[in-house]
């Protein structure tokens, strides 16, 4: 059985505000090859709004958007 987290890279944005969480987000993807995964966790909840907008106009792949106990995992797939 494969471990999920081995299978992505993780971006820990906790404590950002906007604008540093998609900031950081624009860099950390530039870094990965097509089709890697990354996971961003945020507590700033303008990420809600920002994550979604940011992987629809560069056509990255939001796979997964949830909120667990005040913070914010997304798992977006880099376009290819």
């Amino acid at each position: 059985m494969t471990d999920f987290a081995n299978e992505h890279r993780q971006l820990d944005t906790c404590g950002l505000t906007c604008p540093e969480p998609v900031m950081m987000l624009h860099n950390a993807v530039r870094d990965l090859a097509a089709g890697e995964l990354l996971e961003v966790l945020a507590t700033d909840p303008s990420t809600q709004r920002d994550i979604p907008k940011f992987c629809g106009f560069l056509g990255h792949a939001l796979l997964e958007q949830r909120e667990e106990a005040g913070i914010f995992h997304y798992l977006i797939r880099k376009a290819g």
